[in-house]
């Protein structure tokens, strides 16, 4: 194995979702208010990570109408099949959670059999379904199931809880309509379980959740069911699958999805902070870097997975054998084209006139 340095996507990547094809790994990141939308980055061996564009580039996929802090695409999800890539999320158009003011957002999808081409990714096909944190799941048998996060439809009583919890249906792709009633499948006591990605491997059905919210308190759960994505669900007898404290160099660990690499070993990403302690005193600055992702190695025993032998995610890591030892992640733009390079964002809301100019090396910026 070769060291590597988490997070391995630095500086505002929260809710990574990863796949292999072939010897291709791809990965999504939440993009929020923050236009393009949905970063797509590519790698070869998981630790050295290129962006190679956007899933959302038009106005008739993203029109966000007041993008407040924290609004926008959540926890986008990237799954491939049968030779089509597929993102999935959703868009808070109103997000004020201060108030518990929220209007609940219909999830979506967009699809491309070409990742490498922004243009060609698709019109959104939208979700028969409110919520946030959407996943898609193929059965062996074709069917399709669509996992989300919304509120219990019966409340905790007395209760100051959010109440969000995972709730599985099965769907029409094509149309986006649920061929079955949603039903819910995990609540935490925590209030909050989210982040939910199936899976099935060996002939169980794996549900991964984030839980406890994404501050001091997020952990990671998972549950298996040998029937259906229904359940009945079996919790891991060592969740959650790990635990990253306020004492950690790395804090507010969790909503991991997992990939197989070419040699037959399981990783997992994870999002993470990384606070700077102050020279005087024990007390923890924020992060200027915000949500970033992170790698960690998976193992299974017993039909169970074991993230990192369930100890903290480090800066300091193991890599996968394929890994380079030079994950340099440098990036600049010298404005010499027409357009921006990749990796510039603003707010999401929409101008008629172009907000900037290039020139000579030059960045022109526009009221």
């Amino acid at each position: 194995m070769t060291a590597f340095t988490n997070p391995v996507l630095p500086g505002f990547n929260p809710d990574p979702s990863v796949i292999r094809v072939g010897s291709d790994y791809f990965c999504v990141t939440s993009s929020f208010e923050y236009f393009p939308g949905a970063p797509i980055y590519h790698s070869k061996d998981l630790i050295k990570w290129k962006l190679i564009g956007h899933a959302l580039t038009r106005k008739s996929q993203l029109d966000i109408k007041t993008p407040e802090p924290g609004g926008g695409i959540w926890a986008t999800t990237i799954r491939y099949h049968k030779g089509t890539f597929y993102i999935i999320t959703n868009s808070f158009d109103r997000y004020r959670p201060q108030n518990d003011d929220r209007v609940w957002p219909r999830g979506f999808y967009v699809k491309t059999t070409n990742i490498w081409n922004d243009s060609t990714w698709s019109e959104p096909v939208y979700f028969d379904q409110i919520g946030f944190d959407f996943d898609l799941f193929w059965d062996d048998d074709g069917q399709v199931y669509l996992s989300s996060t919304y509120r219990k439809l019966d409340r905790t009583p007395g209760g100051n809880l959010k109440d969000f919890a995972i709730h599985v249906s099965t769907i029409d792709l094509e149309s986006g309509t649920l061929k079955s009633t949603p039903k819910m499948v995990r609540e935490s006591e925590s209030g909050i379980s989210e982040g939910s990605h199936l899976f099935k491997l060996n002939g169980y059905y794996y549900l991964f959740t984030a839980e406890g919210g994404t501050e001091s308190g997020h952990c990671e759960y998972v549950s298996r069911s040998r029937e259906s994505p229904f359940g009945p669900w079996e919790q891991a007898p060592h969740n959650p699958l790990w635990r990253n404290t306020t004492d950690d160099e790395i804090q507010n660990t969790g909503h991991c999805d997992i990939v197989e690499d070419t040699q037959g070993q399981w990783w997992a990403m994870c999002l993470g902070v990384r606070p700077r302690k102050e020279e005087e005193g024990d007390e923890w600055r924020t992060s200027v870097f915000g949500r970033e992702s992170m790698l960690l190695p998976v193992r299974w025993e017993n039909d169970w997975p074991i993230f990192n032998e369930g100890k903290p995610v480090t800066l300091q890591m193991n890599g996968p054998k394929e890994s380079t030892v030079d994950d340099d992640k440098a990036w600049r733009d010298d404005f010499s084209g027409v357009r921006l390079g990749l990796g510039w964002y603003r707010k999401s809301k929409q101008s008629r006139k172009p907000t900037y100019g290039t020139s000579l090396t030059c960045l022109q910026i526009r009221p």
